[in-house]
């Protein structure tokens, strides 16, 4: 009888999914948006993915050997951030740039904070926050074919109408990875279909995005979904506030977590200073994941509810 008994300490459920195959799957994730980025706007999108991605394995390397800490570039955590900030840069920002956004990504956001699972916000998303203060003019220059032009959101602030095709398809001016919603799409779906994510913040996100803003952006069906289609929402929506580490791991706090994304989305669309507000929304959401938590917990099986 004894030796059908195993003593062992908590978690007795175990999953055979690891963190690099849950790293590796965001990282293919974004391949189809990369590539599409790297063939409209040419070979200097390849080179800042390829110079980003190396500045955050590096300093991870870096860091983690100099502080005597165990090195995890291998698990994919350094790639993923890199390739996320890279895909939020603007296609023709000097190269200095993002490594430095690399860096700050990973030794200030995420290592110093302990490292992977201690970071309190996504440190790709922080980085981002960080360069667009810092060099506001440079990150929000966009082109296309070597010409400086507006993005559709701003076309759009300006009170002007854009195409909403062009926008799904990706034939508009704005950073690496965020134009082409198919693209973003396809990556996705294969995170859906490989159960890396579900549709609880994704979901609730764009839709009460685009509830915020046929409401209050005066009822116009063409309006909304040029405003779904641009910009960073639909990028942000599956890739970033999906984030393990930053997002609620109750049903009903990613519910409300994506509610609260959307309406701060909008809020900072059509009422802010910038024309976008994705990166600012994540950011300040993951500050209050610890609270939405607390608030959505669940009972225990069996104790009575007050």
């Amino acid at each position: 009888m004894s030796k059908l008994l195993n003593v062992s300490a908590s978690p007795h459920v175990r999953s055979s999914v690891t963190t690099p195959v849950l790293m590796y799957d965001v990282a293919i994730a974004m391949i189809p948006a990369a590539l599409f980025g790297i063939y409209h706007f040419g070979i200097k999108s390849l080179l800042i993915i390829l110079v980003t991605v190396a500045t955050c394995m590096l300093s991870e390397y870096v860091y983690e050997s100099l502080m005597g800490r165990p090195v995890t570039v291998s698990d994919g955590s350094a790639l993923v951030t890199g390739l996320i900030l890279a895909l939020n840069m603007p296609p023709e920002v000097p190269l200095w740039i993002p490594m430095l956004g690399g860096v700050f990504a990973i030794i200030v956001v995420k290592q110093l904070f302990g490292g992977l699972g201690q970071n309190f916000m996504n440190p790709a998303l922080a980085a981002r926050c960080f360069l667009l203060i810092s060099f506001a003019g440079r990150m929000s220059t966009f082109t296309v074919d070597g010409v400086s032009t507006a993005t559709p959101l701003a076309v759009m602030r300006n009170g002007q109408s854009v195409s909403v095709a062009a926008s799904f398809f990706g034939m508009i001016p704005g950073t690496i990875g965020e134009v082409s919603v198919l693209a973003l799409l396809i990556g996705a779906v294969y995170l859906l279909v490989k159960k890396v994510i579900t549709l609880h913040i994704p979901g609730t996100y764009i839709l009460t995005f685009a509830i915020m803003m046929f409401l209050f952006g005066g009822m116009d069906i063409h309006y909304t979904l040029a405003q779904v289609c641009s910009g960073g929402l639909i990028f942000g929506a599956f890739f970033m506030a999906t984030d393990y580490v930053t997002s609620p791991v109750t049903k009903n706090g990613r519910i409300l977590f994506g509610i609260l994304l959307g309406v701060l989305t909008a809020v900072f669309r059509l009422w802010g200073g910038s024309a976008e507000g994705v990166s600012y929304a994540i950011i300040f959401c993951n500050i209050l994941v610890p609270l939405i938590e607390k608030v959505t917990l669940p009972k225990a099986f069996g104790k009575e509810a007050r």
